[in-house]
């Protein structure tokens, strides 16, 4: 069976009627992805291209573009989420649990949510021992968060025919890989339902800025742009915003106050339900359950 027929096709338009809380008609989830990038290893991104076409290693420039973010970016960002009290969930390698501390003791006592984001970065597809791997990444998170991982998003969104079951053997119940709708979508696995949650390819500032290279403000426009219009056809049914984010992206000087704004024009509706990973997976799972009575 094709991954793909694991999914089974589902029109928007088609979809019951689904109820946010306290009545709302948007539900806006906030990604900060924060990840491990080894500098003997070679660089996931780069925004510098190798002198005379030959990559280096160890790729001391691109390397350090990151970690900028790890050291400096990732702190306007927080302040960003925190000052606007925005329920956010962070998308941790779970070594960056070990590697910056400081970071994750930050986003764990601001009661973010820690959704797995594999063990380092780098392709699920490219990993040595997959079922290793994903049980190392949610115990880490687990044993430092005191709380199970319920949700997951493979780096790059990468998955082999086997993640969906082994992320969900080791208790996830809620997966980010799947840009699929508007609305989550439940998987059957082996070891029970796993359940998509909308996230993005597209206001994700990685795509805007390093994919696309395109000026710091269109990041804010493309996002307004799509709330402005979930926000509209909330009117007649639920729909889901996924916003993410990369400390080395947004959070330099020359573009957070875009993500200022663009947090600010989410939270100035009042149709608006700030929400979690688990918190949109537990809210339309019991929507559905409400449905089958």
């Amino acid at each position: 069976m094709a991954l793909s027929d694991r999914i089974p096709y589902q029109a928007l338009v088609d979809r019951p009627k689904l109820t946010l809380p306290g009545g709302k008609k948007l539900a806006v989830w906030v990604i900060l992805n924060v990840e491990e990038w080894r500098i003997e290893n070679a660089m996931p991104r780069t925004v510098l291209s190798p002198p005379m076409g030959q990559p280096l290693q160890p790729d001391v420039p691109n390397w350090a573009w990151h970690e900028y973010g790890m050291r400096a970016g990732f702190w306007r960002q927080f302040k960003a989420l925190t000052d606007r009290n925005i329920p956010t969930t962070l998308a941790v390698n779970a070594n960056v649990c070990n590697s910056y501390p400081r970071v994750t003791a930050a986003a764990r006592d601001a009661g973010f949510e820690f959704m797995g984001h594999g063990f380092l970065q780098g392709p699920m597809h490219k990993l040595d021992n997959q079922p290793d791997a994903i049980k190392r990444a949610v115990d880490t998170i687990a044993a430092y968060t005191g709380k199970a991982v319920r949700s997951w998003e493979s780096p790059g969104l990468t998955e082999t025919v086997d993640t969906l079951d082994l992320l969900r053997k080791n208790g996830v119940e809620y997966v980010a890989d799947w840009v699929i709708d508007d609305l989550p979508q439940d998987i059957e696995t082996p070891h029970g339902t796993i359940t998509t949650i909308p996230y993005t390819v597209e206001t994700n500032d990685i795509v805007v800025h390093a994919l696309q290279h395109l000026p710091s403000e269109q990041f804010l426009q493309r996002g307004i742009d799509q709330f402005d219009r979930l926000y509209l056809e909330g009117n007649d049914n639920a729909r889901v915003m996924a916003i993410s984010i990369h400390p080395y992206i947004t959070g330099v000087p020359h573009r957070i106050k875009y993500l200022e704004q663009l947090l600010d024009h989410a939270v100035s509706h009042d149709g608006v339900a700030l929400m979690t990973a688990s918190e949109i997976g537990d809210w339309y799972r019991g929507q559905m359950a409400g449905l089958k009575k």
